[in-house]
């Protein structure tokens, strides 16, 4: 009877796997900004509404936006030059920029469907404007590349991969499992980050901002991680220096287009 009851297991286990599998396939598509084939869970519109909704909660969790209306302009400024001389304005993206209040988290990210962040602890120890562009042209490169759509695609395989184990097999099995998922999401997010760095340089020459005040913004980053700071292979983020060498390859790469 025992064994009966495993072989069930095993067959619900596997029809789990097997749905995220196909529903993961099916996802499949070309993004036409940047010509990468990407699995995506969402549609752009489905992007937008999601960056809409979260974004007031992550203003919140940074203290708030940063009250100084010259400070929000300037970045408001430097950001829609970005877009409006990129690729970025082809898109169907609705592209807002908030200064965040929070002076002790050096960060900058981005929502789904363009709500883009920076705290005011990184963008008070930026030197000039090319060094902001730079940060926001990074950002861009998120939404452009459909990063946060990408990564939840590639969390939905996993999580119904892990659930099939733990059905089908044992919870024990399932854990280990999940240790290999993270790497492999971590693996996911350090090429994201280098295709944004890559993009923000474009997205720079194409504004007339000099693309080398970004090796500057990786000298700040770099600094503020300090000595302790993870190692690339466990970390979402590659490690400043060998984004610096990208960052110096696109630089050239563009330069002969």
């Amino acid at each position: 009877m025992r064994r009966g009851n495993n072989k069930i297991r095993l067959l619900i286990g596997a029809g789990i796997v097997l749905f995220a599998v196909i529903k993961y396939c099916s996802s499949a598509e070309i993004n036409p900004y940047t010509g990468e084939k990407q699995h995506i869970a969402l549609n752009e519109e489905q992007e937008i509404a999601l960056g809409l909704q979260a974004a007031p909660q992550m203003a919140q969790q940074h203290g708030g936006l940063y009250p100084n209306d010259n400070y929000q302009a300037f970045v408001d400024q430097v950001g829609n030059r970005l877009v409006n001389n990129s690729i970025a304005r082809q898109t169907g993206y609705k592209y807002d920029f908030h200064l965040l209040a929070d002076k002790n988290t050096i960060n900058a990210f981005a929502l789904p469907g363009g709500q883009i962040f920076i705290t005011y602890a990184l963008f008070s120890k930026l030197k000039n404007e090319d060094q902001l562009a730079g940060v926001l042209g990074h950002e861009i490169g998120h939404v452009v590349g459909r990063h946060s759509a990408e990564r939840m695609a590639n969390q939905g395989l996993m999580e119904g991969i892990l659930n099939g184990v733990a059905v089908g097999i044992d919870p024990s099995t399932a854990q280990g499992a999940a240790a290999i998922a993270q790497m492999v999401n971590m693996s996911y997010g350090r090429e994201d980050e280098l295709q944004s760095d890559d993009l923000g340089v474009k997205f720079m020459m194409e504004s007339n901002y000099n693309p080398e005040a970004m090796i500057g913004v990786m000298e700040i980053l770099k600094a503020a991680a300090g000595p302790n700071r993870t190692p690339e292979r466990m970390s979402t983020h590659p490690d400043p220096e060998n984004r610096v060498q990208k960052i110096k390859e696109a630089i050239e790469k563009y330069k002969n287009m």
